[in-house]
């Protein structure tokens, strides 16, 4: 009973071995599909922002795409550095596992040889018969089977655990020689990812340093661009909180209310929107985001900041854009000055299009996921093909990297 305790607990830790190697696996896995969407993304930025097309862009819109691209770059260098470091983990842990399994491996083989020096001497019939008969009454004799019985299962179990070891030794080889070839290669691309990216700062600061002469200038101009911008932000609230009381008076609630008052049918409809969280599809089918959710630092005045409701994606000319699920347009709204901006309400959600030209809907329009509503507006005086979007849950914003899927 000993000896088979003792070939279930080796068993039972090589099992909690192969587990802990899957968790590192499935981390790694995590990791490479990090790398790919930012390998994919530059891909992208290339196309879009960088081709050929683009030469007529304004100082400051090259200087808002390098930095995109520069910032980018360094998520794809710091996640690469955490595959190679993360490999550099497993390959240590393998070279001592592997040192371990050798060494225990060298016991099982001298004590399983001596075993079969003893099973040889020991073999014939008439020995074991002798033994046997050699017992001073029934009781001792039987004790004496049971041993027979016992020490030629140990001697199978240690001759599988050799095998069982042996083969995770092989397999422990062939991975080590695979994870020191991955990491060689991820060593090689990083480091020419570093060099692309020593060139693109390069680049940024003779950019910047264009910018600096005439600073006031081009710091007055994106000042006066954040103030068109919170000018429709302004719109927009207004229009959902009015959107929100109109709601309440209707359903007979205080107008005071925050949230909409949803009918069966829309509180349907918002929880099959809530329930795609993460999983929406782009409002363009190529795109690239250029500003982020939040506020953050402007990449001409880095002691300017950009308070962002919802998203820019940066597209190409002509590009249609898509509603990004089942709803009602709520409204188009035609400002001033600005290019016009298409609502659409999803029970108590609403998703915001900015930046728009060729509207195909018109208020109150149901529409579908995918259906395309416009196209984007491209500015003529930067050659920018931007559009907003924006995402609200009543009158609150949404961070639209966390409902569209791999934004």
């Amino acid at each position: 009973m000993r000896h088979k305790s003792t070939y279930i607990i080796v068993l039972l830790c090589l099992i909690f071995g192969n587990l802990v190697a899957y968790s590192q696996s499935d981390k790694q896995k995590e990791l490479e599909a990090k790398r790919q969407k930012f390998q994919n993304e530059l891909k992208q930025i290339n196309a879009l922002l960088f081709s050929d097309k683009k030469k007529e862009k304004s100082l400051v819109s090259l200087v808002e795409d390098l930095n995109t691209k520069v910032n980018v770059r360094r998520n794809l260098i710091k996640v690469t550095n955490d595959q190679a470091n993360l490999l550099t983990r497993e390959i240590n842990a393998n070279q001592n596992e592997i040192t371990s399994l050798r060494n225990q491996l060298k016991e099982l083989k001298e004590s399983y040889a001596d075993m079969v020096v003893k099973s040889y001497k020991n073999k014939s019939e008439q020995s074991r018969v002798m033994f046997l008969l050699s017992s001073d009454n029934f009781k001792q004799a039987y004790k004496r089977l049971q041993y027979i019985k016992q020490y030629a299962n140990h001697q199978k179990e240690q001759g599988e655990l050799i095998k069982v070891k042996t083969l995770k030794l092989q397999k422990l080889n062939t991975d080590l020689l695979r994870q020191k070839k991955d990491k060689d290669k991820l060593v090689l691309e990083n480091r020419q990812v570093k060099k692309q990216l020593e060139i693109e700062l390069k680049e940024q600061e003779e950019l910047m340093a264009s910018i600096r002469k005439n600073l006031n200038t081009y710091a007055s101009q994106a000042k006066k661009k954040q103030q068109e911008i919170n000018r429709i932000d302004r719109e927009i609230d207004r229009l959902i909180r009015a959107a929100i009381a109109a709601s309440n008076k209707k359903a007979g609630k205080s107008s005071s209310s925050k949230g909409f008052a949803l009918t069966p049918e829309a509180r349907a409809l918002a929880r099959n929107f809530e329930s795609n969280k993460g999983k929406l599809p782009w409002p363009v089918q190529k795109g690239v985001v250029k500003v982020r959710y939040g506020k953050q630092p402007s990449p001409i005045d880095r002691t300017v900041s950009i308070n962002s409701q919802g998203v820019k994606i940066a597209t190409e000319k002509g590009t249609k854009v898509r509603a990004v699920f089942d709803g009602t347009v709520s409204e188009i709204l035609a400002i001033p000055n600005a290019n016009p901006v298409v609502m659409i309400r999803h029970g108590n959600y609403i998703t915001v299009y900015k930046n728009m030209s060729k509207i195909s809907v018109k208020k109150g329009d149901k529409v579908t996921t995918k259906q395309e509503i416009g196209e984007v507006s491209t500015n003529r005086s930067t050659g920018e093909t931007m559009l907003g979007f924006g995402v609200y849950k009543d009158s609150k914003t949404q961070n639209p990297a966390i409902w569209v899927y791999k934004m």
